[in-house]
């Protein structure tokens, strides 16, 4: 990796009862190849009586990807879909069109009314823009799924795309990856060629060793293609990796809508403020539009 490479930290933001480090977008690098939106969830401990509880909120223009480390969401959305989601399983929710989704702790964990733990990624992957008006779709794939595999002293999980000469069944829309590192020793990782487009490292646990420097959890660096190389890594360490081809247009984005157009940001914003938009059955809950009551 060059000394151009950028380093990024996480900036805290607190949602109520979660602390979430924003990693993407960031000022100087608005993506990294498809993907957009990144936020850190804990991890977090949470007492009896404080649940996660995101109610109704809509989507157009891109991918989902829910990954959890530690804890259980259960998701439902108006296609019908209720999926919880377990520690090393993925829930891919492609909004397209236009989706609404909730995402709550489950009835089981409320109803113990004990103390649980909360750590994991909420992902957006923005869709190519002839398919940014696709019809929307949910899948679901257990941890046991996903291919693993062992990759000198580092124990390896593809999430989605393609990577390390393989191929995740995540049904993506265009060519990206999502790789999860635990490293069992001291080693160090060769990445040329082994991933394609452009390649964010995140540091959920542990450090990392680029540019002579000594990274530690909670950032994310960045880097260029033509400049990845061998990257060190420190026993017991967790790492994210993720990204892909970048599109050859820009994105915008605003609140939860991304697209191409910022025309049809505007007609999603009027939707939702009418409350125009397809709705989870049986739930009555509404986010607001920022701004709006």
């Amino acid at each position: 990796m060059s000394n151009q490479d950028l380093i990024i930290p996480e900036r805290s933001r607190d949602i109520g009862d979660f602390l979430v480090g924003r990693l993407l977008p960031f000022r100087k690098k608005r993506m990294v190849g498809p993907f957009i939106f990144i936020d850190h969830m804990g991890p977090v401990d949470l007492k009896a009586g404080h649940y996660m509880d995101v109610d109704q909120h809509p989507h157009i223009g891109l991918a989902t990807l829910t990954f959890l480390l530690e804890g259980e969401i259960e998701h439902q959305d108006s296609l019908g879909t209720r999926q919880v989601i377990r520690p090393g399983s993925v829930n891919w929710m492609v909004a397209g069109s236009g989706v609404a989704h909730t995402e709550r702790t489950p009835a089981y964990i409320r109803d113990k009314q004990e103390s649980y733990r909360m750590h994991g990624y909420q992902i957006w992957v923005a869709l190519p823009k002839d398919l940014e008006d696709s019809e929307p779709s949910f899948h679901h794939f257990d941890a046991q799924d996903l291919p693993s595999f062992t990759l000198g002293e580092n124990k390896m999980t593809l999430v989605a795309g393609e990577a390390f000469g393989r191929q995740s069944p995540v049904p993506v829309h265009s060519p990206l990856f999502m790789v999860e590192l635990k490293a069992e020793a001291d080693n160090e990782i060769d990445l040329s060629g082994q991933m394609k487009g452009e390649i964010g490292i995140c540091v959920v646990e542990g450090a990392v060793y680029a540019c002579d420097q000594k990274v530690e959890a909670g950032n994310l660096l960045v880097a260029k293609e033509e400049d990845v190389c061998k990257l060190g890594i420190e026993k017991g360490s967790h790492l994210l990796f993720f990204g892909g081809e970048a599109f050859p247009e820009g994105r915008h984005i605003y609140w939860n809508f991304v697209s191409s157009d910022a025309e049809k940001i505007e007609a999603a914003k009027e939707k939702w403020k009418n409350w125009d938009w397809p709705k989870v059955e049986g739930d009555d809950s509404y986010v607001p539009l920022p701004g709006t009551k």
